[in-house]
């Protein structure tokens, strides 16, 4: 999360300031307190099995946990009102693009939660500043059961959070802690905890190593490139333990690290790579260190990048000297694992994260913000393990949506289940029998030769809209070579003027045999995805391969404050899947499932308030 000083110190105070102590919670006099937001879920543009905020802008997960009764929570980056408010715009000497206020800015932890990780319930703001000027930036929480922190006596379920306090001349690390399962904070009076004498030191993420007892945070020296490692018995008191430094991408800076452990597995090419069966139980832990960077990314603006390795509770160490990134889409950011893990589930045992379906690019233009009232959202969650021996390239953190189909419309049946499509076409009219117009779809394409005899063909899956059949947004493999893989979102016209929006990305994955038997001589290839009326997943290969792609079908003119819905322009997002193959070698088989998906937010999604009260203070700014 980063703003400049310069721009902290360019806005004028428009918000009056209440005292706090140390125990108090402070809020603006128009910020909710007590009470979720609202939120209209009904948008066209606005997903329906993916978390978006109920109004305003929403950048980085911040402190993903799971509690002692087994609810996950999520908080969130969020400026509670517009921001900046459209008085403060007028009356700034800072250039503002973006006059809806739908923007980063005065940011404080929104919070949701779950019971499955995909019904969502919006929470009150979980952690405010502290003065008139400070953030609560991004950073995690973390479960004291043994009461390290001295803050619980007699209770198991504290919870305390570790966030940076950002300011016009300084970021420093504070913590709060909770003695209701993370629903309201107590800020430590001891604050901060860590300090640097920096502005660009933040995005604390803490985990426990047991074989130590200690707690351990990773840190970012964002603009040094380096990721600090700091250990403590208690959460208050950090001691310096080595520093990661100049490795990979740097782009401009660092921010959001992760320090995780990860199960190693046994077969990457395992049918279902992520079953408990093909996990290597006597394989020594392996950690991943995830690094996010913005501006520089390969693509332009944000992306993430994870380096395998080992943890000896105060150093880390990468197993090899590769770069990898997370996704070759350009809408993966600043994600977050889960601290601890369900022991039950269909994600048990496994490291579950979230990630910002967004860019620092274009996320604060996006026509959402002007059409609908919010900006930005969450990934699916996700499930992750290590894979050692990936073909070329070693290491490989394979990655798969936690399961979706208790989501399933239609008693579960799939609306397509096609096993031999080969070289012909499906069209697949959704619209109706899907309301959501969010779909679970699955491809395959078998027996295609590894013995170096040529292979060719294409299989492409291409979505259109029944209002305006000019939109369209594609995906495609192209066999034999080094088996690129593409997507294309040049065709989605409600947002594809902005120079940095880039609109086609690809991926290469060279087929491997089936099986480590001398004889095979034909491997296959699978497409997995969720598309989900503003955010495209898409995995390939069993989660080798991944991308997050946003796209919009309706437009919103921010320079004239117009929109162009009801004008022609995608109004009725895109509700048409045509499945293509064509000119493959004979023998070679292309099945495809999809699956329709209905809406997390329920049948009043125009209505959506959390599970406290419809209550909601705002003011109209002029």
């Amino acid at each position: 999360m980063y703003f400049s000083t310069a721009f902290w110190a360019s806005l004028p105070l428009l918000y009056s300031v209440h005292a706090q102590t140390p125990t108090s919670s402070f809020s603006e006099p128009d910020v909710p307190t007590g009470t979720p937001i609202p939120g209209d879920y009904s948008g066209i543009l606005r997903p329906q099995v993916h978390f978006s905020p109920p109004q305003h802008f929403m950048n980085d997960p911040n402190g993903l946990f799971v509690d002692v009764e087994g609810t996950y929570h999520i908080y969130y980056q969020c400026p509670p009102l517009p921001f900046p408010p459209l008085a403060l715009i007028k009356t700034s000497n800072h250039q503002i693009d973006n006059p809806t206020g739908v923007v980063a800015g005065n940011q404080h932890w929104g919070h949701a939660t779950s019971q499955d990780l995909y019904h969502w319930t919006n929470q009150p703001i979980a952690i405010f500043p502290s003065a008139a000027g400070d953030a609560i930036f991004s950073g995690s929480a973390v479960l004291d059961p043994n009461n390290t922190s001295g803050f619980f006596p007699n209770a198991t379920n504290g919870v305390v959070a570790i966030y940076t306090l950002n300011n016009a001349t300084a970021q420093t690390q504070e913590i709060a802690y909770s003695a209701d399962n993370g629903y309201t904070f107590t800020k430590y009076s001891g604050n901060p905890v860590l300090s640097a004498n920096s502005s660009q030191f933040r995005d604390p993420k803490v985990i426990w190593y047991a074989p130590t007892t200690s707690w351990v945070m990773v840190v970012s020296y964002a603009q040094e490139f380096t990721i600090g490692v700091f250990t403590s018995p208690d959460l208050k008191t950090w001691t310096h333990a080595s520093n990661f430094t100049h490795a990979g991408l740097l782009g401009l800076q660092y921010e959001c690290p992760n320090l995780v452990p990860v199960p190693t597995l046994l077969n990457a090419s395992a049918p279902d790579p992520l079953s408990p069966s093909n996990i290597d139980t006597s394989a020594e832990q392996a950690y991943i260190l995830v690094i996010s960077i913005n501006p520089g990314a390969p693509l332009g603006g944000s992306a993430s990048q994870y380096f395998p390795g080992s943890f000896n509770g105060t150093t880390f160490t990468p197993f090899d000297s590769a770069a990898r990134l997370l996704d070759f889409g350009k809408d993966n950011y600043a994600g977050q694992f889960f601290y601890n893990r369900p022991t039950s589930g269909p994600a048990a045992n496994l490291p579950i994260s979230m990630a910002w379906a967004s860019n620092w690019q274009y996320a604060q233009t996006v026509p959402t913000g002007l059409l609908e009232n919010f900006r930005s959202a969450f990934s699916v969650p996700r499930v992750s393990a290590l894979a050692k021996d990936v073909g070329r390239i070693g290491y490989d953190l394979i990655t798969l949506p936690v399961d979706i189909s208790g989501l399933y419309t239609n008693n579960s049946q799939p609306l397509l289940s096609n096993p031999n499509l080969q070289n012909g076409t499906i069209v697949l009219p959704y619209g109706q029998s899907v309301p959501s117009l969010a779909l679970n779809f699955s491809l395959t394409v078998s027996n295609i030769s590894t013995n170096g005899s040529f292979t060719a063909g294409t299989v492409n899956m291409t979505f259109l809209s029944s209002s305006n059949p000019s939109q369209y947004l594609r995906m495609g493999y192209f066999l034999g070579g080094d088996s690129p893989f593409f997507v294309d979102r040049g065709g989605v016209l409600g947002y594809n003027t902005n120079p940095f929006f880039t609109d086609k990305f690809s991926s290469n994955y060279p087929i491997i045999p089936a099986s480590s038997d001398p004889s095979a001589t034909s491997g296959s290839f699978k497409l997995e995805g969720i598309i989900d009326r503003s955010v495209l997943e898409i995995f390939l290969d069993g989660g080798k391969r991944n991308a997050i792609v946003s796209f919009f079908t309706a437009e919103g003119d921010e320079a004239s404050d117009t929109t162009s819905m009801g004008m022609g322009v995608g109004q009725g997002g895109l509700d048409v899947l045509v499945v293509k193959a064509g000119g493959l070698n004979e023998g070679v088989g292309v099945s495809v499932d999809v699956w329709g998906l209905n809406s997390v937010w329920g049948s009043d999604s125009a209505n959506v308030k959390g599970n406290v009260t419809t209550q909601m203070v705002r003011r109209d700014w002029s």
